[in-house]
């Protein structure tokens, strides 16, 4: 109640002036009102869902500004087993990085105003740093088939990050887009991973007919760093060195829910066929100019759900590295979740990972199994993980004792997780 009441406060506040001059203008007085959704199909968050979730928001009567509060919580047990590879040799520990975590603590706001403008923020108190702004942008939303973004937002690619953050399958992002690449080059200065995730950008982006959506974006490639610290690129004249991205995605059925498989919808059906690529060009680095590709498919059906990506990464070495060949590697998944009853969603994933790149044989395979128990009514979920890191096809010992460098073989997780 105190946090509603300051939020009440502070929007009286602002719109006293207003009244104080214009005292017949009472269409534009605020007012706070408990609703069961969200007027607008824009107004969005990427990490709960703010359509049909009871909560409360702030609107004037005319309704040309609305805002709507959320959070996102989540309290994690890990357990994490790794080989003996790689550990030091004085102290063989196979546990480790295992207990108790905070993977996110989120406070957001999001809102439209002037029914042109949607916007959302957001601080994630897990975080430090940069990433502490977990977003920050805006949209102009000229046409369904024509907005543009600008500000700190997920870049276009990898549903597994697009989807809602607080709405997954699984407690943890697979290996493949999570990992970095196992190059055998001590010269490289960053090992990159096929995912992307939150950066700064400007992107235009449209919904067309619901069932076409397409995305086009600039951005500084670097993640979560706010500053604007780019310049041009020394292996290609012309071209500032920063992430260029698109993504196209077809919705026979009309548009995909950005969860996968919720207790409140059983009985949607839904399909998603895309399409990504993007270029993030180096300059000055003893590094890559990364090329990304990938292919995703999903299907929402009652009361199952089904999805998969395929990704391709190829590192094109600057001209510093002074190296004759590139390094390309490929990886993806598949995974699955049926509703056995409202509150039970078990569910199951294979993972696959090309770690050494295509020029070494063997890969990583990682089968991971989830059982997400839902709480009606209050907000809360509980999600259990398990997770194993296999290994196959390697032509060496050492190739195959390397693979898997950093990454533990046995996974446990539970996460609890409160949203509003």
């Amino acid at each position: 109640m105190r946090l509603k009441f300051i939020l009440f406060t502070l929007f009286l506040a602002a719109n006293s002036a207003n009244a104080a001059t214009d005292t017949t203008a009472t269409k534009n007085r605020i007012s706070f009102k408990y609703t069961n959704e969200v007027d607008d199909k824009f107004v969005e968050s990427d990490v709960v869902r703010l359509d049909d979730k009871k909560g409360f928001s702030l609107q004037t009567r005319a309704g040309d500004f609305l805002l709507k509060p959320y959070i996102l919580v989540q309290t994690a047990a890990n357990l994490n087993y790794y080989d003996d590879e790689g550990l030091n040799l004085a102290d063989q520990d196979n546990i480790a990085n295992s207990g108790f975590s905070i993977p996110n603590a989120i406070l957001g706001f999001s809102g439209k105003a002037f029914n042109i403008i949607t916007f959302n923020f957001a601080l994630n108190a897990s975080k430090s740093g940069a990433n502490l702004l977990q977003q920050a942008w805006f949209d102009i939303n000229i046409a369904d088939g024509f907005r543009i973004r600008a500000g700190k937002f997920k870049t276009p690619f990898n549903q597994a990050y697009l989807v809602t953050l607080g709405e997954t399958l699984f407690p943890a992002l697979p290996l493949s887009l999570t990992s970095t690449a196992n190059v055998d080059m001590s010269l490289n200065a960053v090992n990159p991973s096929v995912g992307l995730g939150f950066d700064l950008g400007i992107q235009f982006h449209g919904l067309i007919k619901d069932k076409l959506m397409y995305q086009v974006g600039v951005f500084n490639g670097n993640g979560g760093s706010l500053s604007a610290s780019k310049t041009m690129s020394d292996d290609n004249k012309w071209l500032p060195s920063l992430l260029y991205a698109a993504r196209i995605a077809f919705m026979p059925l009309g548009n995909m829910p950005s969860y996968q498989g919720a207790p409140d919808d059983l009985k949607n059906n839904k399909l998603l066929f895309a399409l990504s690529a993007n270029y993030n060009v180096e300059a000055e680095e003893e590094s890559a100019n990364d090329f990304r590709c990938g292919a995703e498919f999903s299907w929402l059906y009652k009361r199952f759900f089904l999805s998969g990506e395929f990704y391709y990464l190829r590192m094109n070495w600057t001209e510093r590295m002074q190296l004759a060949s590139d390094f390309d590697l490929i990886g993806g998944y598949a995974q699955a979740g049926f509703f056995v009853t409202k509150k039970f969603q078990p569910a199951f994933r294979y993972d696959f990972f090309n770690r050494n790149g295509l020029k070494k044989d063997g890969f990583l395979n990682s089968p991971a199994l989830a059982l997400n128990y839902f709480f009606m009514r209050c907000n809360l979920k509980l999600q259990l993980m398990y997770q194993y890191v296999g290994k196959y096809g390697h032509k060496t010992q050492l190739d195959r004792d390397n693979d898997d460098t950093g990454l533990p073989i046995h996974t446990g997780m539970a996460l609890l997780q409160y949203s509003f």
